[in-house]
C-alpha cells in the first residue's frame, strides 16, 4: 500500500509524483506522503512544516523562494486545478533560468517535487483552487525572493487565455532573472 510512481523531468532534481489511489463505490485511498516510499525513490526528505492556501480563478501566486533559508517542496492541488511552475535558480546548473511546468489537480492527484534554489509559483486555472505543499525548512518572512511572473528571460508559457489575472502587489513588483545577485 502506498506506492508511488515518479518522473523525472528534463531539469534535474524536479519530479512529478503519483500516488497510488484505492477506489471503490465508497470513494477513494491514498496515502499521500509516506516516508519510506519516498526515500526509496530517492527522495529521502524531512519536512518540518504544511502550509495550505486557497485562491480563485485567475490568481498568479510567484515566483517565490527563500533566500538564506531554501526549502524542498512537495506540492499539490485538493482542489480544484492550477498551473504549477518552478524554475531553476542554482548557481552554475546547466539549466540555470530553465521552467518547468505541470498541471496539478485534485482530479489527477499529481504531486511536484521542487527542489531548493527553485523559484516557485503557480496559477489557478479553476473557479477555485485549494493548494497544499509541504516544506524542509520553516517559513521566514524576512528572507523571501521573487523574480516577476512574466520575465521574458525566463519565458514562461503561462495559459493565461480568457483569464484575468490577478497578482498581490509584491508578485507585481518583482524583478526579473537578470537582477539576481
Amino acid at each position: 500500500m502506498g506506492k508511488i510512481t515518479v518522473e523525472t523531468c528534463e531539469i534535474e532534481g524536479l519530479k512529478v509524483i503519483t500516488p497510488t489511489v484505492f477506489g471503490d463505490a465508497r470513494g477513494y485511498f491514498m496515502e499521500t506522503y509516506h516516508y519510506n516510499d519516498y526515500k526509496a525513490a530517492g527522495i529521502p526528505m524531512e519536512f518540518v512544516q504544511d502550509n495550505q492556501s486557497a485562491s480563485r480563478r485567475g490568481v498568479l501566486r510567484g515566483l517565490h523562494f527563500q533566500i538564506r533559508y531554501p526549502q524542498d517542496k512537495l506540492v499539490r492541488v485538493i482542489a480544484g486545478e492550477v498551473f504549477d511552475v518552478a524554475v531553476d535558480l542554482r548557481k552554475g546548473s546547466p539549466t540555470y533560468g530553465k521552467w518547468h511546468g505541470v498541471i496539478l489537480s485534485a482530479e489527477n492527484k499529481k504531486q511536484f517535487l521542487i527542489p531548493k534554489n527553485f523559484a516557485h509559483g503557480f496559477l489557478v486555472l479553476s473557479e477555485y483552487a485549494e493548494f497544499v505543499y509541504k516544506c524542509t525548512d520553516f517559513y521566514h518572512p524576512n528572507d523571501e525572493g521573487g523574480i516577476i511572473w512574466n520575465d521574458p528571460d525566463i519565458g514562461i508559457a503561462w495559459p493565461t487565455a480568457g483569464l484575468d489575472l490577478i497578482l498581490s502587489e509584491k508578485d507585481q513588483a518583482w524583478g526579473g532573472i537578470r537582477e539576481l545577485k
